[in-house]
């Protein structure tokens, strides 16, 4: 099946590449010419475990090709997906500029365009999208003369750090659609990735769009919800981790995203939660509940550095404080939002020397601080001079390190570990003074 995918970015790239992978002659298209010449030349704009390997593989074979030409794309595109950034405005909702933009140019290249001979063409939004927007799609396609194609939603339910095997192996398939035929398009398409009987869930186009930011929503709550009970926690001297064992057994909770730490971060919870309060608000329908999930996120970026202070008191100016993990969360590049941020910005505001590592993200994070923080190759570098240790991001490297290393390179060994990830015991009784998210030491 020929696909065009529309946007460059990490849905984009790894729902192109994917399909490529299984089979599929794939075009991506971006209006970005630095990012379509990294393509191009066999690198990534992006880091995501596997997918350069994927990439450099059919682009090789010919089923994966990348271009700035989206009117000549889209013309040979049975399966056409928009999935262009959605960033949050000012007010909260999604901006959806990008994707209307892209749809006008859809319809411009499309007017007069007869149906292929496999069937009528398929605009897809893949990105994340309030309730509505397939209906102002199909509008605006239908302005510009292209009236003759279809809309579908397919909604996406990708992982950072975990994309390839979240797309390969879904857990389900949502699509929105209105015709039955578009959904059996559809169905053909995920087929060689539902060979093990996930779902090919099929629902209206505003389902759909709904579905993927409840399920956001839900997870984002999680997180929320355990992140408070780790700091009543640390008030009543109970210890967060045992009391997520006595829950997370109980069916009907699970113990996925019920690890207590420094605040959900990236590029789709804080957004798409503000994003669903947005539209509670515009259908005037106030999402209590939403809100209080967001403002005790907010919160919780706080703590660490709360911890740090209490520490330290009046003598922490002049401190150097070393961090572990900028990324929102392991095995990705991505500081969107990351809690490392709102507590590098709060140790520099209280005259913090900072020292940082983070495997794979420390470029987007001289973007944003430059010379302000010190950017160390290797983890212990890090630690060369430092008052104390925050752990932020729990990256499979951070989690057996050499303890008496560590308390020899810090001039004071004191561990903020903001993950959970050490042994407290082991920690003290080898002199570390350490400090973790609810286990009942403020």
């Amino acid at each position: 099946m020929k696909v065009a995918v529309i946007g460059t970015g990490y849905v984009g790239l790894v729902t192109g590449t994917c399909l490529a992978e299984s089979g599929n002659d794939v075009i991506c298209i971006d209006n970005n010419p630095k990012k379509i010449e990294i393509l191009t030349s066999g690198k990534l704009p992006i880091y995501e475990p596997g997918l350069l390997e994927l990439v450099q593989r059919n682009r090789k074979e010919g089923r994966l090709v990348f271009s700035m030409d989206l009117a000549a794309a889209v013309k040979e595109a049975r399966l056409i997906f928009i999935a262009v950034g959605t960033p949050q405005s000012e007010e909260g909702d999604a901006d959806l500029t990008a994707v209307y933009a892209v749809a006008d140019a859809i319809g411009a290249a499309l007017k007069d365009v007869p149906p292929g001979p496999a069937g009528s063409r398929v605009v897809i939004t893949k990105s994340t999208v309030p309730v509505g927007t397939n209906a102002q799609v199909t509008e605006r396609l239908k302005a510009k003369g292209a009236g003759h194609v279809d809309v579908a939603s397919n909604p996406e339910f990708l992982k950072e750090g975990a994309a390839i095997d979240d797309f390969m192996k879904p857990d389900r398939v949502v699509v929105g659609v209105r015709k039955h035929e578009v959904g059996e398009a559809l169905r053909e398409l995920y087929a060689p990735f539902l060979r093990t009987e996930r779902p090919f869930i099929v629902m209206t186009p505003e389902s759909a769009e709904m579905t993927k930011y409840a399920a956001n929503a839900m997870l984002a709550t999680k997180i929320s919800f355990i992140n408070e009970m780790a700091n009543l926690c640390d008030r009543l001297g109970a210890d967060v981790n045992d009391v997520r064992k006595g829950m997370g057994h109980d069916q009907r909770i699970g113990f996925q995203f019920l690890f207590p730490g420094p605040g959900y971060g990236g590029s789709c919870f804080p957004k798409d939660v503000e994003a669903i309060i947005a539209m509670g608000r515009r259908t005037d329908q106030p999402l209590k509940l939403l809100r209080a999930v967001d403002e005790v996120n907010d919160i919780q970026k706080t703590v660490l550095f709360g911890k740090i202070l209490k520490h330290f008191g009046n003598t922490l100016k002049g401190k150097t404080v070393a961090v572990w993990g900028l990324a929102f969360k392991p095995r990705t590049d991505d500081i969107r939002e990351a809690p490392a941020l709102t507590l590098i910005d709060s140790l520099l505001a209280a005259g913090v020397h900072v020292r940082v590592h983070d495997p794979e993200a420390m470029p987007n994070a001289r973007a944003i601080y430059g010379d302000k923080i010190v950017y160390s190759d290797r983890p212990y570098e890090a630690l060369e001079g430092a008052d104390a240790l925050a752990l932020v991001t729990e990256w499979s490297e951070f989690q057996r390190p050499d303890f008496e290393v560590m308390k020899r390179l810090l001039k004071t060994p004191v561990i903020f570990d903001g993950r959970n990830v050490f042994d407290p015991k082991k920690l003290e009784g080898m002199g570390i003074t350490y400090y973790g998210i609810g286990i009942g030491k403020r």
